[in-house]
């Protein structure tokens, strides 16, 4: 269960001759959230940035860096197109079962047991999420199991400015290949997850602290342990992360032969031999890791606490 939260909060809302010359640096040994792309022939560097898709408020940074690098970006791309007006409505379509219910897949008591805590915790009527895929659920009680009232994300921040700054955004994979990620899981896997998390809500609130805190710390290698350790997840870390990492290069590198990008994907995605940042060294390009600046005040990748 703590794994999945960590994986919708830093993953979720989705090789070249030049490294076989000269092996890249892990990007498991650095810390950072924001990475410049340059080298293998590009006319001006991309970014990319790691996120985390919902923050309390009071632990919400954006830096003047981040915003600078996104004002000067010819395209910015997020894991999925939030700018596109029938984005909700492929996601309906994309989260409804097909054959069968929430309902068929617990026993009547866990079921009697989230219907009532659907209606008195969240207000709705069970039979609004019946149909829905668990991970529907499991997005709607991470973000509701938050130690805050105001949670503030950094993707719906970037679709507001680039509503202000007339900015196109993209989307890096759509949300029927996101979502089926989770078609990868089984079923009663996902019911087990959405049970746990609501009878073991108390324990929530150290564990996401301690991810927030790695996040704010920009210590990717904590958040690569978060991302790993989960006995639930076992066998599934391609489909999470690896799988869309490398399904993400192609798109990436042709985006940055126009222009300057920003790419800003969950920080998950970042770290370890199957992460953006080895993947785009491995394809030839430099990549290394930018001071922010917040403020006044500048900080080191990593040196920010």
């Amino acid at each position: 269960m703590k794994k999945i939260i960590a994986f919708l909060l830093l993953s979720a809302i989705i090789p070249g001759a030049m490294a076989q010359q000269k092996a890249p640096k892990p990007a498991e040994t650095e810390n950072a959230l924001l990475w410049e792309v340059s080298g293998k022939g590009l006319a001006t560097p991309s970014f990319v940035y790691g996120t985390i898709h919902v923050i309390c408020k009071e632990d919400f940074l954006f830096s003047a860096t981040l915003k600078e690098k996104f004002t000067n970006a010819r395209n910015v791309y997020l894991e999925l197109d939030m700018d596109d007006p029938g984005m909700m409505m492929k996601m309906a379509s994309a989260m409804m079962m097909k054959d069968k219910t929430l309902k068929d897949l617990m026993s009547a008591e866990d079921y009697d047991f989230l219907s009532a805590y659907v209606k008195d915790s969240l207000g709705m009527p069970m039979m609004l999420f019946n149909r829905m895929k668990p991970i529907t659920l499991i997005s709607l009680l991470t973000t509701r199991n938050l130690p805050c009232s105001a949670p503030e994300s950094y993707e719906q921040t970037m679709v507001n400015m680039a509503k202000q700054q007339n900015k196109d955004l993209k989307g890096l994979e759509t949300i029927e290949a996101q979502l089926g990620v989770f078609d990868k899981i089984p079923d009663s896997l996902e019911v087990k997850m959405i049970l746990d998390m609501i009878r073991k809500k108390p324990e929530q609130k150290d564990q996401f602290q301690n991810m927030v805190n790695a996040y704010k710390n920009e210590d990717l290698q904590r958040l690569a342990k978060e991302m790993s350790e989960s006995p639930e997840l076992k066998g599934f870390e391609e489909y999470l992360l690896g799988n869309r990492n490398r399904n993400w290069i192609p798109v990436m590198e042709s985006a940055m032969k126009e222009g300057s990008c920003l790419f800003a994907v969950g920080a998950g995605h970042l770290p370890g031999k199957d992460g953006v940042i080895t993947l785009l060294r491995q394809a030839g390009y430099t990549v290394r890791p930018v001071k922010q600046v917040f403020g006044e005040m500048a900080f080191a990748p990593g040196l920010r606490f």
